[in-house]
């Protein structure tokens, strides 16, 4: 799965969403994790109620799963759930990439909490009734 982190200095979870110049992207499956490209924005970030900056951020982070920030709006937080993307907002701005990375593999390894459940589950197909049926009916025939 891909997990994003707004950042300023690509060690640290320590920028606002809205305002944040750089995304860091990761791809993290139970093996560990590589780090996959540095999404950059351009423009007046910090302007509030300039709608139009999040656009761009919102496609650009389409294939990820989760994105951590500092800090979130609300309009920002809800284009990013419609498009399956769970925002998660860290406390202070001292969280580490690399650990919450790590916490990441360790969870995918074992038992992850619903929450990461509930996100991974979100890029999964829906099943279908006839989905449904087949197995059904398979399991009823066998």
């Amino acid at each position: 799965m891909r997990i994003a982190f707004a950042t300023q200095d690509s060690l640290h979870i320590n920028a606002h969403f809205g305002w944040a110049r750089q995304i860091d992207v990761y791809e993290v499956d139970t093996t560990g994790y590589t780090f996959l490209e540095a999404l950059k924005f351009e423009g007046d970030l910090k302007e509030d109620g300039n709608e139009d900056k999040l656009e761009p951020k919102v496609k650009a982070l389409q294939n990820c799963t989760i994105v951590y920030v500092s800090a979130i709006g609300g309009s920002a937080a809800a284009r990013l759930i419609c498009k399956n993307i769970t925002p998660i907002k860290t406390g202070s701005g001292n969280d580490e990439i690399g650990d919450v990375l790590a916490r990441l593999v360790q969870s995918l390894k074992h038992s992850p909490p619903p929450w990461l459940r509930k996100a991974l589950s979100k890029n999964k197909p829906a099943l279908t009734f006839d989905d449904d049926f087949e197995t059904i009916e398979e399991e009823v025939i066998v």
